[in-house]
Formats: C-alpha cells, structure tokens, sequence
C-alpha cells in the first residue's frame, strides 16, 4: 500500500478561525484561541500520523498590512504558505469584507495548488446569505473547491479531512510518525502565556507583549519554568502586574493549570516582566525569538 503524506497550509484573514479549524484538524489544542484578531505569530505545524498517511498542518497568522517588522515577519509567514503547500486551505467566514486583502487574495487566485475554501461560522447566517457568499467565492476562486462549515461546532470537518487525504501526493513522512508538531515544548509554555495575556488584558497591552522562556528544568515529577514577559514601553509593566500584582499573579495561575495539562507534570511556574523598548521593530530582538526577517 502507498503512503501518502505531504504539507496542508492554511491561511486567511483575522479572526477567521483558523487556529479553531487548525486545532480541530489536528485533534490537538496547539494553537491560541482567542476572540482577539492577530493571535496567531508563528507558522506552527501541527502533524497527523495514520498508518496511510501523514498530513503536515500549517497555522499561519492572519493576513494584514504590517506597521511594524514584528508584523512584516508574520505576513511572510502567511506568503510562504502558499509557496510550499501541496493544499491550500483558505479560510473565510460569513461576516469578512470579501475585499479586506485584495493582494492576498490575487496571490491564491494565481497559484496552481489545490486550494480548498472553508466558509466559517455557517451557524451563525441564514440560507440565503450562505448562499450568496458561496455564490461571491464561486466567481473569486473558480478553481476551488468550497467547504461551507462551523468548526466551533465541528460541522463538515471530516468532510473536509477526507478531501484532503485524497489531495495528497505519494511520498514517505517527513516527520516521525510520533511527532505531533515541529515546535519544542518550550514554545508552547509561551503560547499559552501569552494565550491568558490575551485574554486579560485589552487595546494594545496583549500585542506589546513578547514571552520568553528563560529557564526550563525538568524532574522527575515537576517542571520549573521561569518565564520574562517583555514589554514594548515603561507604562505597560505596570499595567501587565495590576494593582499589588493581582494580574501578573492571574496570568500565572491560569497559565500554569494549561501548561500542566499539557506537559502532564506538576509546573512551577515563576513569571517576571521586563522592558524592553520597542522590540517589535527591533530586528535582533525579532531574529532571537523565531521570526523571519529575510
């Protein structure tokens, strides 16, 4: 019998569920969720092992015009995606402007890979409104095969699972079958502090915020982790540690029941925030912490 295996990246604008379809997909909660638009940072890569196949599932940040090097670093994540996918999956939902990225959307219409558009949040519109938006994407992306679905809900996943094993090529693993995602474990400790950055704060507190790893020391029975939440401004370390230190201390505990679940070991988790001065357009700071800045 054949092996199949090959790359499914997925792309699109904001706060489209991606990183919510992503997760599904992969069966595995590796990507942040928030309500919040620009969540996601980093390509992660999130792997499906069966005896038959593997498929590579890419999550790569929304799509926006960039302000700053932090968001030219997370557009090219976005491009490079659909350069190196064997499918493309581009990811809409029921309430998008259907002009928000007009260059975007001419790089997909122009590329020769099997692209599969996912009209999200179904559940939340009527008939008629599905209806014309199926009709929009029809004459947008004439080539590409449309997925009315609500991965909230988890309405038409495997559907869409089944069509992807279909698109993928002949070809051995390029990962171990027991590999879930490319990432170490390190990464996914910041992700999930930043993940309850996210949620407790608001405006442009969360989206100053860079987390780092310092220290990662694991025993037999427990974790201690000592993690530095940089800060883009001076005012901002104040507002991340709260009055007499009550937010730091949420984000804290919160991030330490997630990170357990995860790694399964007891974490002692110790957090700090540090200012350092406008990282995002600071391209050694970017570099050090995994974002492309060809």
């Amino acid at each position: 019998m054949t092996h199949k295996a090959g790359f499914v990246n997925i792309v699109g604008n904001p706060n489209v569920g991606k990183s919510t379809l992503s997760n599904e997909l992969v069966g595995e909660r590796l990507s942040i969720i928030t309500s919040k638009a620009q969540t996601t940072r980093h390509r992660i890569f999130g792997i499906v092992n069966q005896p038959e196949y593997q498929i590579v599932f890419s999550d790569t940040p929304g799509v926006l015009k960039p302000n700053y090097k932090l968001q030219e670093s997370m557009l090219r994540f976005s491009k490079s995606a659909l350069a190196d996918a064997d499918v493309i999956l581009y990811v809409t939902d029921t309430f998008e402007k259907p002009d928000k990225n007009d260059d975007f959307l001419g790089a997909v219409q122009k590329t020769n890979i099997p692209v599969l558009l996912v009209v999200n949040k179904i559940d939340l519109v009527d008939q008629e409104k599905l209806d014309s938006i199926v009709d929009f994407w029809k004459e947008q992306l004439p080539s590409a095969e449309i997925f009315p679905m609500s991965a909230l809900h988890k309405f038409n996943i495997q559907n869409l699972k089944d069509r992807i094993i279909e698109l993928l090529p002949d070809s051995p693993p390029f990962f171990d079958k027991e590999s879930l995602t490319d990432k170490p474990e390190k990464f996914f400790v910041t992700e999930i502090i930043r993940e309850k950055i996210l949620i407790q704060y608001k405006k442009e507190i969360p989206y100053s915020v860079e987390v780092e790893v310092e220290e990662f020391k694991e025993g037999p029975d427990r974790v201690d982790i000592r993690a530095v939440i940089h800060v883009a401004r001076d005012s901002q370390k104040g507002i991340i540690i709260g009055h007499k230190g009550v937010k730091l201390k949420w984000v804290g505990i919160e991030a330490r029941k997630d990170i357990e679940a995860f790694l399964k070991k007891k974490v002692m988790l110790t957090t700090y925030v540090k200012v350092s001065k406008d990282w995002r357009d600071k391209e050694t700071f970017l570099r050090g912490h995994g974002y492309d800045l060809k």
